[in-house]
């Protein structure tokens, strides 16, 4: 029975694993140029619209602007076959930690703010 209990369990924990495939990963120099960001805070609210803008990727990070800051601690992870980003940009308020997901031609992000306590969905795309 414990032999079997044993073997049920390992069956389970290996199911859980992540997927032995060939990812191949994204290409990041899609996020270079100018984005129009739609910041609206609810999906009622009328559209409030600012600038990303991505001057340069560099390997695994990027250099820019969103909101008119500049873009710091910029990273990129395309290990997974996608472009997905993070970076912080910050004012008076303090820090705002991004991230974002490419998906086609779109940017699908988060912004949390520590300073002013809140998390906000945005999207963008290259006008």
């Amino acid at each position: 029975m414990r032999i079997a209990v044993s073997l049920l369990s390992f069956a389970l924990v290996a199911g859980c694993a992540a997927p032995n495939v060939d990812i191949k990963p994204a290409d990041p120099q899609a996020l270079i140029g100018v984005w129009k960001v739609d910041l609206r805070p609810t999906p009622t609210a009328a559209a409030y619209f600012q600038e990303f803008v991505v001057s340069s990727v560099n390997g695994k990070t990027f250099s820019g602007t969103f909101y008119g800051a500049p873009i710091e601690q910029a990273r990129i992870n395309t290990d997974w076959g996608t472009v997905r980003i993070a970076f912080v940009t910050s004012d008076q308020s303090g820090p705002y930690n991004h991230s974002a997901i490419l998906t086609g031609s779109r940017l699908e992000g988060l912004t949390n703010s520590t300073g002013r306590d809140f998390l906000s969905y945005w999207s963008a795309a290259k006008p």
